[in-house]
């Protein structure tokens, strides 16, 4: 009988820009000008657990439109598709681990027929020195909705700042915040999927 032995576990390496950031590959812009809905910007850093910024992870993101409504197979319900809405956008870090997504604010999310989900946008981390990647869910800070949202609540209380994008003002575009810490005292929530 033979034996064999298990290979020992990799980290992830900086494979990100060739592979899977090159021109045609990255998604920095989610919207084509007749997309319907409020025009948004998304941009934060990620950061590792000394508040360092990392300079080569992806960022991944998938939201439903304006409506509520994801473009996928899956999503069958009642609110309306919007053909010029993509859904899916994928961000590099820069050397400052600085990332930016330009999209709209999504709708409320039917989770089932009774129960809304408040806005959100599903967030995706791969980084160096990380064995699987992250899942988080950024939630916008003047959402009303956020009190409801069945997914926010399971998140401990002194931890839901961490998925709260903060609005921020700036001449013709509104501007959400949202850093991703990934470890330490200030640790974004990561969702264990």
């Amino acid at each position: 009988m033979n034996t064999h032995l298990l290979t020992s576990s990799q980290t992830v390496g900086p494979f990100f820009a060739p592979a899977l950031l090159r021109e045609d590959a990255r998604r920095n812009v989610l919207t084509r000008p007749d997309t319907v809905g409020e025009r948004i910007r998304i941009e934060g850093h990620v950061l590792d657990g000394d508040g360092v910024p990392v300079p080569d992870a992806m960022v991944e993101i998938w939201q439903a439109n304006s409506h509520g409504r994801y473009n996928h197979a899956a999503d069958q319900g009642p609110a309306p598709l919007d053909p010029s809405f993509f859904g899916f956008g994928r961000s590099g870090t820069g050397d400052d681990g600085s990332y930016w997504f330009e999209t709209i604010k999504p709708g409320s999310v039917l989770l089932n027929r009774e129960q809304l989900q408040a806005p959100h946008v599903c967030v995706t981390v791969f980084s160096r020195g990380l064995l699987n990647h992250l899942v988080t869910r950024l939630y916008f800070e003047d959402e009303p909705g956020n009190a409801l949202d069945p997914v926010l609540q399971c998140v401990p209380n002194d931890r839901r700042a961490t998925l709260l994008a903060r609005r921020e003002a700036r001449d013709t575009v509104v501007v959400y915040r949202f850093d991703i810490v990934l470890l330490g005292a200030d640790e974004t929530a990561f969702f264990n999927l």
